[in-house]
């Protein structure tokens, strides 16, 4: 497969801007895999396709505020600052991408919020994903980590939209989030809703949870034609002991094990048996999957509506397969889905 086959009839106004009213009242496409046939539903009808004994692994990273806005040291330039991954606690020294990253030099200080509650010292420019900043700050880490995520902003995607409202503190965060350390949200998971879950458990669904900690390299840009020649950035993930066993019970009896996003799939298919069995993981993963894939655990997946040309749309469309996907989409652009992280969702079966 070439990046040039993974574009398709996308404009601006398919991208959704805010969030549905309700978590679970999005639009659901579904999409059986054998069939070939679409249904249009409502987000809550999920649990119509699954039975009790069936299982839906989840992603509860946290995303954190990880935006911070300042000015260089004598020239006063506004700068923006991107967290994206914390290196050393004890030196307070963190990974990052600045914009403009052209103004910033080894040396420069940089100073943020009133008073210039936080002052940080560009100490390496030369890292794959931007800048190595040291804050300075004499408190202890926990009075650090307080300033730093008071000044720090939600990271919502620039491409949804420019300002950051009230309503993205909440909704840009999945009900199960947990672990702390994503810069952006595992969107799949943002359409369940608290009474979504319950009817899950009443109807005896079981639900696991492991954690990858999304990064910027989830959404880096693809620049190359030949795909095998793509490198992901690496990106933390769980998984724990207990998600381990039931989602191999549950492969084991023969039900439907489903990964909620391609965060997910990624992870479960990071740490896999040669007999196709999940295992307990810590550590990191790179993994890009794009056709042709052989997947080993989940049988369906719920993702959103992805961009052309990005990562997530290469995997899904591994998944339900190239051909079916492509045509999928052009109907939910027809129908008129919304695309993006606060668009719409589908099932793959």
């Amino acid at each position: 497969m070439k990046l040039s086959q993974y574009n398709y009839n996308f404009t601006a106004d398919m991208l959704a801007k805010y969030p549905a009213e309700c978590r679970d009242e999005s639009r659901l496409m579904v999409l059986n895999r054998k069939t070939g046939k679409i249904e249009h539903r409502v987000f809550k009808d999920v649990v119509d396709y699954f039975k009790p004994g069936d299982i839906f692994t989840f992603n509860d990273t946290k995303v954190f505020p990880a935006r911070l806005y300042g000015n260089k040291e004598k020239t006063g330039a506004e700068i923006e600052i991107f967290l994206l991954r914390e290196l050393n606690r004890e030196l307070r020294l963190w990974d990052v991408l600045v914009d403009p990253a052209r103004k910033i030099r080894i040396g420069n200080k940089l100073y943020f919020g009133d008073d210039d509650l936080l002052v940080a010292e560009v100490i390496d420019n030369t890292t794959s994903r931007g800048r190595t900043l040291r804050f300075l700050f004499d408190g202890d880490y926990d009075e650090f980590k307080a300033a730093l995520f008071k000044l720090g902003e939600t990271p919502l995607p620039k491409w949804i939209r420019t300002k950051v409202e009230p309503i993205d503190d909440e909704r840009y965060q999945t009900i199960f989030a947990k672990n702390e350390g994503a810069v952006a949200a595992p969107t799949a998971g943002l359409h369940f809703s608290k009474h979504l879950l319950k009817r899950m458990e009443i109807k005896g669904i079981h639900m696991a949870f492991l954690t990858l900690h999304v990064g910027l390299g989830n959404f880096r840009t693809v620049d190359v034609e030949d795909l095998t020649k793509h490198k992901m950035d690496s990106e933390q993930v769980i998984i724990p002991q207990q998600t381990a066993e039931r989602v191999n019970e549950v492969k084991d009896a023969g039900g439907k094990v489903c990964a909620v996003g391609t965060t997910v799939m990624r992870s479960i298919e990071s740490s896999v048996s040669t007999d196709g069995r999940l295992k307990p993981f810590e550590g990191w993963t790179n993994k890009f999957i794009f056709e042709p894939y052989e997947f080993s655990v989940a049988n369906c997946m719920i993702t959103n509506f992805h961009l052309p040309y990005s990562t997530q749309l290469m995997m899904v469309a591994a998944f339900a397969g190239y051909d079916l996907l492509m045509d999928a989409y052009e109907v939910a652009r027809t129908e008129e889905y919304r695309f993006g992280t606060y668009g719409d969702a589908m099932l793959i079966l």
